[in-house]
């Protein structure tokens, strides 16, 4: 199950590794993210075939959107009644399958497990945490999930150490990237530039988050040029705004030349957990414009620095950023097979016989 756009990336290297090894497979797009800019062009990039069903969710509210894909794939999975839904990531339509497959009594696994930020008035870490605990097989992907998933009560049969999939599909597609003419097209230059990208609410719906962060990318961008891939409904509020000179806002990014502005750049600031993950392996300095994050390894073993939102804070980070130089760093697991392990683990759940459904006194 894939749904909105970050997941895509994440479901073909799974995809793939299950085919490899015999497995039966069904691609359900739940249409979270619905038009071409958002989702359609990342089939052509990545070479994902076309979903087997399209739930067409749409839009709406955490409570509609939520609701809509559980009661389109409910109906769907009724007909269908597959042993395994696997599904990816922190979204909404990560949750709302999850639980009806458990419901159903399908053997639900869900890659990413076990990250953790903290912070509760992220909906993502609420779906994280849900997601998690109707799951059978918990694939993690770093230590630090491992972790967190231990301390939450988990049976140790249930985690698996797997890796990191969005990178399995950077290190896929990595050469094809660096031949796109996307900094040509845009008059950069590499490694004179500045890549942002920020869509989390908390930074683009308060206005006086975001003109703190305007004023911080403006005074970057003294430095050097900007250039921000904003989603539509984060252009809408920025072009309402005076944009400061410098700054390029342009349309959403296909992965390709996503990966290829990721890679070019001399700083990326984000809100972003996957921007996280693959600056760390790209080696490019990488601000998050956050107070927490669930992806805590790219900060202790990568290239990445929190910074909150404060702009005398970012813009302090920004210049010392820009005056240092990083290399790529690949945290264990980073390796390019993440999709194969997770193949691997679910064969070895069915070859185990072991009832997977989660037992409440495991967490008591």
């Amino acid at each position: 199950m894939a749904g909105a756009r970050p997941n895509f990336m994440k479901i073909k290297p799974v995809l793939d590794a299950l085919e490899r090894a015999g497995h039966v497979t069904e691609f359900v797009h739940t249409g979270q993210h619905y038009d071409a800019a958002m989702s359609d062009v990342f089939f052509d990039d990545l070479g994902l075939r076309p979903p087997d069903v399209h739930l067409g969710a749409g839009s709406g509210s955490h409570a509609e959107q939520t609701a809509r894909v559980m009661m389109a794939f409910e109906r769907h999975i009724s007909l269908d009644s597959p042993d395994w839904v696997v599904v990816v990531g922190d979204v909404n339509s990560t949750l709302a399958c999850a639980l009806v497959g458990a419901k159903a009594g399908c053997r639900v696994a869900h890659v990413e497990a076990g990250l953790r930020s903290g912070d509760w008035s992220m909906p993502e870490e609420i779906n994280r945490v849900a997601t998690d605990r109707v799951s059978d097989l918990l694939l993690a992907p770093s230590p630090d999930a491992v972790d967190n998933l231990r301390a939450e009560g988990y049976a140790e049969h249930r985690i698996e150490l797997a890796g990191n999939v969005m990178i399995d599909t950077l290190l896929a597609n990595l050469d094809r990237a660096r031949e796109r003419p996307i900094l040509d097209q845009l008059g950069l230059e590499r490694d004179r530039y500045v890549l942002v990208t920020l869509h989390r609410p908390s930074n683009v719906d308060d206005d006086l988050v975001l003109d703190g962060l305007l004023r911080a990318i403006g005074s970057v961008a003294e430095w050097l040029p900007v250039v921000w891939p904003a989603h539509p409904r984060v252009r809408e509020h920025v072009e309402q705004r005076s944009l400061p000179p410098g700054v390029q806002v342009v349309d959403p990014a296909g992965y390709l030349d996503f990966v290829a502005l990721q890679d070019g750049a001399r700083l990326v600031m984000t809100d972003s957990g996957g921007v996280q993950e693959e600056t760390t392996v790209l080696g490019v300095p990488c601000l998050t414009l956050r107070t927490t994050t669930e992806r805590p390894i790219t900060i202790t073993e990568g290239t990445n620095r929190l910074v909150g939102v404060e702009p005398e804070a970012i813009m302090t980070a920004a210049s010392e950023a820009l005056g240092h130089r990083v290399e790529s760093r690949r945290p264990a697991l980073w390796d390019g097979r993440a999709g194969d392990r997770i193949a691997a683990a679910i064969d070895a759940f069915e070859s185990a016989s072991i009832d997977l459904r989660p037992r409440i006194e495991e967490l008591v």
